[in-house]
């Protein structure tokens, strides 16, 4: 993936192939086996932000993951024109490689207006100064994992301030985990830009909340993952350069997936976004073979 900033927006910034016809570059080097969601998701979005007037900003995303992509090859992204209204525009964009769907999503722009407002107030957790680096706690359990994450992830400043991982060997609350992130160094200044570093951050991380009740750490190895479906609200201006704190929770998994939730806050405890994962949580081998008949883990993985 993307080993600096710089990378990140040569990632977004996509080539015009045709009307209303982009293409998005492959990350230079990565060491995943299927291109990273949030890569979709993130030149998707810049696909159809390309096509909307100036004057609007995007309000809400809602894609499906179809194929998983080859991380070697260019991906283009078609985007129609669903509809300009006086407040809305609505776009519909589908991903291909080599002719093969791989992703689409609806996205919809809205010209500002007043209106009510209220928003919730941010939770308390360690801040940013306070929380570890994410390869840190990954290498107390799995040094290879550990090693992974620092290569793959560079370009992204990921700090952890905890979760609710069980202490015994049931599974009965919800999962909650907290992650600081912010892209390790300037962004350029355009705003919808930074909006679209949001949406490539979304998907990091976010099904493993609804792993977090049977005790295991984002990314740890023995459950496969793959995101489903991914649904994103914009709510407010985002500066992805500067600390984002993104609560990530699950109330349920069952039939090997999970669904996970989440929200983002600045510093100053504005909400900047929400969002919404379903995705593939399916154990196996010895992870598998340690599940009761209630799909509860026999023993707390942390690894």
């Amino acid at each position: 993936m993307p080993q600096s900033v710089t990378e990140i927006v040569d990632l977004l910034d996509l080539d015009t192939i045709g009307p209303n016809t982009f293409r998005g570059r492959p990350a230079r080097s990565t060491e995943l086996v299927k291109v990273y969601g949030g890569q979709v998701v993130a030149q998707a979005l810049m696909a159809a932000g390309r096509t909307v007037p100036g004057d609007r900003k995007v309000h809400s995303l809602h894609a499906h993951f179809l194929l998983g992509g080859n991380t070697q090859i260019p991906i283009v992204y078609e985007v129609e024109n669903l509809r300009d209204g006086r407040s809305f525009s609505s776009r519909r964009v589908t991903a291909r490689q080599h002719g093969d769907l791989i992703f689409h999503a609806t996205t919809s722009f809205h010209k500002e207006e007043l209106g009510f407002e209220h928003r919730p107030s941010c939770p308390a957790a360690p801040s940013y100064d306070d929380a570890p680096p994410l390869a840190d706690l990954m290498e107390a359990t799995d040094v290879h994992t550990a090693a992974f994450w620092r290569r793959e992830w560079e370009a992204l400043d990921i700090r952890y301030a905890g979760d609710t991982r069980p202490q015994d060997q049931r599974a009965e609350t919800p999962g909650l985990q907290h992650v600081w992130i912010r892209a390790n160094g300037p962004l350029p200044t355009d705003p919808f830009l930074h909006t679209c570093v949001l949406a490539y951050v979304s998907d990091l991380g976010l099904l493993s909340a609804s792993l977090v009740p049977h005790g295991f750490l984002v990314w740890a190895p023995g459950v496969p993952r793959a995101s489903l479906d991914h649904s994103m609200w914009f709510h407010d201006s985002v500066q992805a350069d500067e600390w984002m704190r993104f609560d990530q929770s699950s109330a349920w998994a069952g039939g090997a997936r999970g669904l996970s939730h989440g929200k983002v806050f600045d510093t100053h405890g504005r909400l900047l976004a929400s969002v919404a994962q379903e995705g593939l949580i399916r154990p196996h081998g010895a992870v598998r073979a340690r599940l009761d008949g209630n799909g509860s883990a026999l023993r707390t993985h942390t690894g």
